[in-house]
């Protein structure tokens, strides 16, 4: 890649982003955000950099007025029955992850995947499935190709559709800016 400049790495990038997102099936999305304004309590999980697009998704739907917890902090509570847990993971295999959903199971709590595989254990274990189209690491059949390492672009395709599940729910919500900043942190 000798003479390749940075405009063209990010060229790259979004026209892998762009052909990935061409292929969302928006139905997943809409159930997710159905879901986050049904429930009372939200717990959002994930591992890696699967995690911290989790994380993000977390902190923008308190901004939105949803009572939600990443799952791990030191001051999540106990899951209880009809609370929704989302769990993030490309591969739908992430051990952690999938231990998570079963303590989500055992608890009543009703199960959101948003992964690249669908037909994963995370997949399968799910009431609700966002199916995110992007690379993984492991780089299986029917993902889209990627030049970039690991699963960049499903991090990257899940932080722009999980921030688009955001906007629905701000738009349903009619909740703006100035009123999102309101529940932003103050102690920065």
């Amino acid at each position: 890649m000798t003479g390749t400049t940075h405009r063209d790495h990010v060229d790259t990038i979004l026209a892998e982003i762009t052909a990935s997102l061409r292929t969302l099936d928006p139905s997943g999305l809409t159930a997710l955000a159905d879901a986050v304004l049904q429930s009372e309590r939200v717990f959002v999980t994930g591992e890696g950099r699967s995690g911290f697009m989790a994380r993000a998704f977390a902190m923008r739907l308190m901004h939105l007025g949803t009572q939600v917890y990443f799952v791990g902090d030191t001051c999540t509570p106990a899951l209880t029955a009809g609370d929704l847990v989302i769990a993030v993971s490309g591969s739908g295999t992430t051990a952690s992850t999938l231990r998570t959903v079963q303590a989500a199971a055992a608890n009543g709590c009703r199960i959101a995947a948003v992964t690249s595989d669908p037909a994963s254990a995370l997949g399968t274990a799910a009431e609700i499935v966002a199916h995110v189209p992007g690379a993984t690491k492991h780089r299986r059949a029917g993902e889209p190709s990627s030049i970039q390492p690991l699963s960049s672009l499903f991090d990257q395709c899940v932080h722009l559709t999980l921030d688009a599940v955001c906007l629905a729910i701000a738009t349903r919500r009619d909740i703006d800016n100035a009123t999102a900043v309101k529940a932003h942190a103050n102690t920065e």
